[in-house]
């Protein structure tokens, strides 16, 4: 039986399921038409103003802040 190590993603299709948004391929685009949808909706419970121009990585980034602020990330 061999005990190969491999750095291969696909070799662990879960291991990288969570990525730092500052190292998205696509992370300089604008935020998705899901991530405003509920971004607004977060935006709102905190009370926050919205920001419709996030690209996808800061949109993230808020998502999580915003979750961590209302209480829904738990």
């Amino acid at each position: 039986m061999s005990t190969e190590v491999t750095d291969d993603p696909k070799q662990h299709p879960t291991g990288n399921a969570v990525k730092d948004p500052d190292h998205w391929v696509t992370g300089d685009q604008p935020m998705t038409g899901a991530q405003a949808s509920y971004l607004q909706t977060l935006s709102e419970e905190a009370r926050e103003k919205f920001e419709p121009e996030l690209s996808k990585a800061d949109a993230s980034k808020k998502i999580d802040e915003l979750q961590e602020k209302t209480g829904r990330g738990d």
